[in-house]
C-alpha cells in the first residue's frame, strides 16, 4: 500500500502549483531560463573581469588594453599596495566602525519603537505612529539636515554618518506589522506568568522575529556601507575618510594611489593603476558579498511577511 501512495505523493509534492493556475509550458520555462541566464551574465561578467583585472600584472593589462577576462600573471602587488599604503585600509576600518556601530545603534532602535508602536495600548500610540509616517512621506531637505548636524557638532565625526540614518521609517514600519502579527494570546500568557515587557520582547518577541531582524539589519548595514554623500558633506578630513569616499576619489576623479609612477619600497614594482582601482572595488564589494548568503534565506518571510502581517 505504501509502494502505491509514495508515486502519487511525490506527484503533489512537485505539483505545488495552484488549481486556477495553467501549467508552465515548454517555450514559456524556455524564455524564463533564458533571461534569468542573460541577468546572472550580465552580473558575473563584469565582476569576474573586475576580480580578474585587480590580480593581474603590468603586462596582462597592457596585453588585454584594459580590463582583463581570462586569468593570467597572477599578481598580488595592487593588494600589497593598497593595504601598505594605509590610505584604503584605514577607510575600511572606518567603513566598518560606521557599518556595525551604526547597524547595531539602529536595529536597538527599530526594535525598541516597533515593540512600543505595534502594542496598541502604549503611550501616544498614534501621534508617535503618524510622526513616524510624516518622516516617511516628507523628507527633510539638505540644508535643513545639514544645519542640525553642524548645530550638533557632528561635523567631522563619524557619528554625522550614523546617528542621521538611525531609524528609517520604513524598516521601522515593516517590524512594526511583523510585531503586530505575533499572536495576542501568547504575550498575554506570558504577562499573567508575571514577565514584563522588555522579558517579553527579549524571551518572546525577538525570538520569533528572527527573520525580519535580520533582513532589516542587512539594509542597514548595506546602507552604512554605501554611504556616500552624507561622507562627502560632513567629512573633510582625509583621516576620517570611508571606503566610498576613496573609491569614488580612485575610479570617477582618476586619482592614481601614492606609489603608483614611482617604484615603492616593498621589494616588487609598482602595480597599475588600472589593477589598484580594480583592487579597491573588490575590497568594497567583499563584506556585502560575504554577509548576503547567510540573510538570503530571509528576504521572502522576513520583508513580504512583515509588510502583509497586521
Amino acid at each position: 500500500m505504501t509502494a502505491l501512495l509514495n508515486p502519487s505523493a511525490r506527484a503533489r509534492r512537485r505539483n505545488r502549483r495552484p488549481a486556477w493556475e495553467e501549467p508552465p509550458t515548454v517555450a514559456g520555462q524556455l524564455v524564463k531560463g533564458a533571461v534569468l541566464t542573460g541577468v546572472v551574465l550580465a552580473v558575473l561578467i563584469p565582476v569576474w573581469s573586475i576580480l580578474v583585472t585587480s590580480f593581474s600584472s603590468r603586462q596582462a593589462i597592457a596585453d588585454a588594453g584594459g580590463m582583463v577576462f581570462r586569468p593570467r600573471d597572477f599578481d598580488l602587488s595592487a593588494y600589497v599596495l593598497i593595504f601598505t599604503r594605509g590610505e584604503v585600509s584605514r577607510a575600511v576600518w572606518n567603513s566598518m566602525f560606521v557599518t556595525v556601530t551604526g547597524t547595531l545603534l539602529a536595529l536597538v532602535c527599530t526594535v525598541l519603537a516597533a515593540y512600543g508602536l505595534s502594542r496598541p495600548g502604549s503611550l501616544f500610540h498614534r501621534p508617535l505612529l503618524l510622526f513616524f509616517l510624516i518622516t516617511f512621506l516628507i523628507g527633510p531637505g539638505l540644508i535643513p539636515s545639514y544645519v542640525v548636524v553642524t548645530s550638533l557638532g557632528l561635523k567631522d565625526s563619524h557619528w554625522s554618518l550614523i546617528l542621521p540614518a538611525a531609524v528609517n521609517a520604513f524598516n521601522l514600519i515593516v517590524v512594526r506589522q511583523f510585531f503586530m502579527g505575533i499572536p495576542g494570546e501568547l504575550i498575554d500568557s506570558a504577562r499573567i506568568d508575571g514577565a514584563g515587557e522588555w522579558r517579553i520582547l527579549t524571551r518572546i518577541v525577538l525570538p520569533l522575529s528572527k527573520a525580519v531582524v535580520a533582513v532589516v539589519g542587512l539594509f542597514y548595514a548595506v546602507g552604512y556601507w554605501n554611504m556616500y554623500f552624507n561622507a562627502v558633506l560632513y567629512l573633510n578630513n582625509s583621516e576620517d575618510h570611508v571606503v566610498q569616499q576613496v573609491l569614488q576619489a580612485y575610479i570617477l576623479a582618476g586619482q592614481s594611489p601614492a606609489g603608483i609612477g614611482s617604484p615603492p619600497a616593498l621589494g616588487f614594482n609598482a602595480p597599475p593603476s588600472l589593477a589598484v582601482k580594480m583592487a579597491v572595488v573588490v575590497v568594497v564589494l567583499i563584506p556585502i558579498v560575504i554577509v548576503y548568503p547567510f540573510i538570503q534565506r530571509h528576504f521572502t518571510k522576513g520583508v513580504i511577511t512583515g509588510a502583509l502581517k497586521g
